[in-house]
């Protein structure tokens, strides 16, 4: 007879090494499996359910945070860059960590209080970071603040969160799961005209009305409730469309494709740029006088507005300091890690 209380074993999985996110068990246990986790990092991947903050330096030498120090992280994620932030401000500092998350802001917590630091050198709020101010002002204004805009590689790669077209999951994409409405919701609605905006605004999709005009047809026989759907609806509508000098899209060009309607989805689904506006709109607010802010990009939709407002802010006066030229990832870091390649990084300094 077997014994009740032994634990069951873990489940086979096919082939050498695990392909599916819920199999990589070695990945998602860093400090179990040290050694394996290098591995995955020394190929040059993300090891799953984790992140690899990008342009840490980068960023410490733009914010330049010193002891004592109260810093924010607007979009905590995986607590790469709030880790390094916190011990910045060390002694006597403070970091205020914010992200919407509820997944995976109480696991970060609980990651970044482990490191031994004095409970009251981090402070943590679920909300989303458009409502920085109310957050801030508890405090009386931040020396430092860091808004890293880029989806969170635990979200991206966690088929339950529906962002990822590599294997069929719910058509979700919400960052916030108990807020809003999924994906397959809106898309279930969108006229086709409003659709075409939203991918060619949101994700510079050349071939944008031409997708949503076969987004939209395919209601008709189907319902998109699933990644694979969708993805699967948008290779059928390019296979066969000219891209340049009249020649077909290979699947390399249609891939893109797949990946800027996700996106431009996505950004709609979560209010990606309404949140950004309300946040720039209130950023030079948030800081005291000579305080330091950046703000990590990811496409040109972001980066146009951090641009836009960064140098109003300056011509008005509330910044006495904006880069003209954007910061880039080093050659050695977008090869070590390949979604450090589109970031863009903007700084500002308070007047």
């Amino acid at each position: 007879m077997s014994d009740p209380d032994k634990p069951k074993r873990r489940p086979r999985y096919a082939g050498k090494n695990p392909r599916a996110f819920h199999e990589k068990y070695k990945e998602r246990d860093p400090s179990r499996y040290a050694a394996d986790v290098a591995k995955v990092l020394a190929s040059g991947k993300t090891p799953a359910g984790t992140h690899r903050p990008i342009m840490v330096c980068e960023i410490l030498d733009v914010l330049r945070v010193q002891p004592g120090e109260t810093a924010v992280d607007c979009t905590l994620g995986y607590g790469g860059h709030a880790r390094e932030l916190l011990a910045a401000v060390q002694p006597g500092g403070r970091l205020i960590a914010v992200d919407q998350d509820p997944i995976e802001l109480p696991k970060t917590e609980a990651r970044l209080r482990a490191l031994g630091f004095p409970d009251e050198s981090l402070v943590v709020r679920r909300t989303n970071f458009a409502g920085l101010a109310a957050v801030v002002a508890e405090f009386g204004g931040a020396d430092a603040i860091l808004a890293d805009l880029g989806l969170s590689s635990m979200q991206i790669d966690d088929p339950a969160r529906g962002f990822t077209f590599k294997v069929d999951a719910p058509l979700d994409m919400r960052m916030n799961p108990q807020r809003g409405v999924p994906a397959s919701a809106l898309l279930a609605k969108v006229n086709v005209e409003e659709l075409a905006v939203w991918l060619s605004e949101n994700g510079d999709e050349p071939q944008a009305e031409l997708i949503a005009a076969a987004m939209v047809r395919a209601r008709t026989t189907q319902v998109f409730e699933s990644t694979i759907q969708l993805a699967t609806c948008i290779r059928t509508a390019l296979r066969g469309v000219t891209s340049t000098a009249a020649k077909r899209m290979d699947e390399e060009e249609i891939e893109t494709s797949v990946r800027r309607v996700f996106q431009a989805i996505r950004i709609v689904v979560n209010d990606e740029f309404g949140v950004l506006d309300a946040f720039l709109r209130n950023l030079p607010h948030c800081i005291k006088a000579g305080g330091r802010v950046a703000v990590l990009t990811f496409h040109s939709g972001e980066d146009r507005r951090v641009k836009h407002a960064f140098k109003a802010a300056l011509q008005e006066g509330l910044f006495s300091e904006v880069n003209d030229d954007v910061v880039r990832a080093s050659a050695e870091e977008r090869r070590a890690n390949p979604r450090s390649a589109p970031a863009k990084l903007r700084w500002a300094v308070r007047a």
